[in-house]
């Protein structure tokens, strides 16, 4: 869940495909001269040079994906603008709804239904999430992009559980859903329930792998998340309240740690006049 890196816009020297005065023999200085530009402009944000008036050289700049692009493609230019970071939006919907189904883990103020947790679970947590991964998507962050668009994914499935239209919970027109109480099948709610925790350990298992080479403040969200999951996980299984309230506990643990790192990515020395430290722990060049 780590945002787009932002870079300074130059304009790449044209390349011209006709052939070097200055190139001899058998082209390999016209091919060195391509290498030596394309490496030169690795790092660079991609620029739109405009197309016209010099039909024998065509002007090259990178794509994001670190090609060359034809510039002469006016039609589709606005392909190469520059997209903000989505990582805010995306672990602040993740944050709200995780915190709020852990409060009611913890049966605060006597509450015991989540049904509650819908209306963030639906569109903060599950629409505006995973449409932050397609933009996560965009700007070539496959972590990011895969993270919010499958958890965007866990939340539109929790609501589909909780949601007596589609027969799992409560009644619907009169009719018990599979789990509901007085179905013949309530006793394996918990059971069916504690799988679905389980399967998605197991994705935030892989995500935490991922995560070791991101950055601290992110490493400590996806941990705390792990930690979570294996807590709701054995509660589904044995019924003990007490699992329940520490899955609850760190679920909430979870929620303000994806509040820091998404604070922490919003903020910036253009709209603030602090910041908050996320200690990278990537490669460094």
């Amino acid at each position: 869940m780590t945002g787009a890196a932002t870079g300074t816009t130059a304009t790449a020297a044209p390349i011209n495909t006709h052939g070097d005065a200055h190139n001899h023999g058998n082209g390999n200085g016209h091919h060195s001269s391509f290498d030596h530009e394309k490496s030169a402009m690795a790092h660079q944000a991609p620029t739109y040079n405009g197309g016209g008036g010099h039909a024998a050289h065509l002007s090259r700049t990178l794509t994001p994906g670190g090609h060359f692009a034809d510039d002469d493609l006016i039609a589709i230019a606005n392909s190469h603008r520059r997209i903000a970071n989505p990582l805010p939006l995306g672990v602040f919907g993740f944050s709200t709804t995780t915190l709020l189904l852990s409060l009611y883990n913890i049966q605060i103020q006597g509450i015991a239904i989540p049904n509650a947790v819908l209306g963030f679970a639906l569109s903060y947590g599950g629409l505006a999430q995973f449409l932050a991964g397609l933009w996560e998507f965009a700007t070539g962050n496959t972590f990011g992009a895969t993270v919010f668009c499958s958890f965007g994914m866990f939340w539109w499935g929790y609501s589909v559980l909780l949601i007596p239209f589609f027969g799992f919970m409560g009644s619907y027109a009169g009719q018990p859903g599979i789990y509901a109480t007085g179905s013949p099948y309530a006793g394996e709610a918990d059971a069916a329930i504690g799988l679905y925790l389980w399967i998605w350990f197991g994705i935030t298992t892989i995500y935490l792998i991922a995560s070791t080479r991101g950055s601290v403040s992110l490493f400590v969200l996806i941990f705390l998340l792990w930690v979570t999951f294996i807590f709701l996980g054995a509660h589904a299984y044995t019924g003990n309240a007490h699992l329940q309230t520490a899955g609850g506990a760190f679920g909430i643990a979870t929620g303000f740690a994806g509040f820091y790192l998404g604070t922490a990515s919003f903020l910036s020395p253009y709209n603030s006049f602090f910041t908050l430290p996320v200690i990278p722990l990537g490669k460094k060049e």
